[in-house]
């Protein structure tokens, strides 16, 4: 049997990278997949892609960093199937490259609107929803840059330590209600973020990790995985880096 039979799942910005990641793997373990991206066509792809291989999934556009957006999301997700028994709070942005002395006022609200106001959002109405059924797991999508600085992108930074903040405080304020909330931080990982840099920055970007590899998104779509099912049942309100040893050193 698999570990999700059953449960209906729900994943921001599951258009491409490790959302798409964490939705395939999630409908391969059983679980009826709602994709959610604001990219329409990457989305409906994801979908077509788990239902060739005879899995369950339906898309539904929404801007993570528009609250009426994710409400609504929430209510068609439910509308759809019933219920929301996992949600993966995955959709955000690196955003520019500055120092915070010179980062633009528009860029750091941009972040902060994706990366923490959008999980928020997430969280508020799943929570809701949870609550309603009886119980619910959430995974947030944190980083490596959520215990140690990313140089020149502070919003990013910030955002990042913010939401395994937000994530132990769900934790905290939830376990007795039967719902469970934790945080992974993946280090440097293979997506299409990575695309544009030159192969000098690519390997710089490895010899960072004492594995000297990238990581893939399949590789943490295995912990968010385990977060999600009962296999994690006594764990809430933590954060589990995934960093190819990025943070040891």
């Amino acid at each position: 049997m698999t570990v999700l039979e059953n449960k209906i799942a729900l994943v921001t910005g599951a258009g491409s990278g490790i959302g798409k990641a964490i939705a395939i793997l999630y409908a391969k373990e059983g679980a009826k997949v709602i994709v959610n991206d604001i990219n329409e066509e990457h989305g409906n792809s994801v979908v077509d892609l788990i239902t060739s291989e005879g899995g369950t999934a339906f898309f539904i556009k929404a801007d993570a960093s528009k609250e009426k957006e994710v409400k609504t999301l929430i209510q068609k997700t439910v509308e759809k199937y019933g219920r929301l028994d996992i949600a993966c709070n995955n959709a955000g942005i690196g955003g520019e490259q500055n120092l915070t002395g010179d980062y633009s006022i528009e860029s750091w609200n941009n972040v902060v609107d994706i990366n923490l106001n959008g999980v928020f959002y997430g969280c508020k109405y799943e929570l809701e929803q949870m609550e309603k059924n009886g119980g619910g797991v959430i995974v947030n999508m944190a980083s490596i840059h959520g215990t140690v600085a990313a140089p020149m992108s502070s919003p990013y930074t910030a955002t990042k330590h913010a939401v395994v903040g937000l994530t132990k405080n769900i934790g905290a304020e939830y376990g007795q209600k039967n719902i469970r909330c934790n945080a992974v931080g993946p280090a440097y990982i293979k997506t299409p973020l990575l695309e544009n840099l030159d192969s000098e920055m690519l390997e710089d970007l490895k010899s960072k990790h004492p594995m000297n590899r990238l990581g893939k998104p399949e590789e943490v779509a295995e912990l968010v995985l385990f977060l999600s099912s009962e296999k994690s049942s006594f764990m809430t309100g933590g954060y589990y880096l995934i960093d190819g040893g990025y943070t040891a050193v």
